[in-house]
């Protein structure tokens, strides 16, 4: 920690009393921003909504509610995807004197007071990411940290990595981006999130990045935000996810492949690829190959969009 606090500049200013700035990206989940985030009462924080384009109405709509509230919004041009928008949302927290940020999903709710330690927990600690754990609507807890396993691109719950290790996986913990506090010059550091994944897998980058670049990822379990997993997906049968969660999820996993591991480390996650995205795939049940079973394809063409993409990269393109 001492060699990134020498390599990361400071923000200029007084870090310690300056608002941490809220980012929320909208694509048509607006209604959920405003129950989630519109009624918590904030101490020394600045909201910034980052909209990427839906449509004229929902654009209308997005406004009237910033406006009401006294947020601030960012209006994209079209929609890039969560990378893009929360790097933009990010930039202008910057410009409003925050020095450091939450990275917030619309279905995810919370209080000002987990706010407010989310923010001192990165002053104190600098160069750091920083998460509540996650529980859904009952109460269970559905984030806890996540862990890579880095030999075939698994992804598992780190307790039960930690608890049942192996060896060979050279397992890397990561802090999902649905809820996550970062130090702002942490973030200019590593350059944000890489806009290249649309969705899906760009915080696990994050992590990883920061965490190369001798960072500290916090838990903070004594702090709690609760998850309403897949509200922002729209109408869903059963546990099914959504076709671009099965897409994304399986195609991003061999585009972090080539992003960070060697030639040898790329083969071994293609040739794991049709097991993980049919694992993928499994994480909306058994019965929506019934309900929807043109899900699976969708999981199946995410896998061939990622051999694609490895095999490109093997080449030299």
């Amino acid at each position: 920690m001492e060699q990134l606090s020498r390599r990361v500049p400071a923000l200029a200013g007084d870090a310690h009393s300056s608002p941490i700035g809220i980012v929320v990206v909208n694509y048509a989940c607006r209604e959920l921003i405003e129950h989630n985030l519109g009624a918590v009462e904030l101490v020394n924080a600045r909201v910034v909504v980052v909209d990427n384009w839906f449509s004229s109405a929902e654009r209308e709509d997005v406004r009237a509610l910033t406006v009401r509230q006294g947020w601030t919004l960012v209006e994209m041009a079209d929609n890039r995807g969560f990378g893009p928008g929360v790097n933009a949302g990010v930039r202008k927290a910057g410009e409003l004197g925050c020095t450091t940020v939450l990275l917030l999903n619309p279905d995810v709710e919370l209080t000002g007071d987990v706010i407010e330690q989310l923010r001192l927990q990165c002053l104190a600690v600098p160069g750091s990411l920083v998460s509540p754990l996650l529980v859904d609507l009952a109460g269970k807890v559905v984030f806890e940290g996540a862990s890579l396993n880095l030999v075939d691109g698994r992804i598992r719950n780190a307790a039960k990595a930690a608890a049942d290790p192996d060896p060979r996986s050279r397992p890397k913990v990561w802090l999902t981006g649905a809820c996550l506090a970062v130090d702002r010059a942490l973030w200019d550091w590593v350059g944000g999130f890489d806009e290249g994944y649309f969705m899906y897998w760009e915080d696990v980058d994050l992590n990883y990045r920061c965490a190369q670049a001798g960072a500290r990822l916090i838990l903070r379990r004594d702090l709690t935000a609760v998850h309403d997993q897949g509200g922002t997906q729209g109408p869903r049968r059963g546990r099914a996810k959504s076709a671009l969660y099965y897409f994304y999820n399986s195609r991003n996993r061999m585009l972090f492949a080539v992003r960070h591991l060697s030639r040898r480390e790329v083969v071994a996650w293609m040739v794991a690829t049709p097991k993980v995205s049919y694992e993928i795939w499994l994480h909306g049940g058994r019965r929506q190959l019934l309900e929807s079973p043109g899900l699976v394809l969708s999981a199946a063409r995410g896998g061939l969009a990622g051999l694609i993409g490895g095999a490109r990269f093997l080449v030299g393109r």
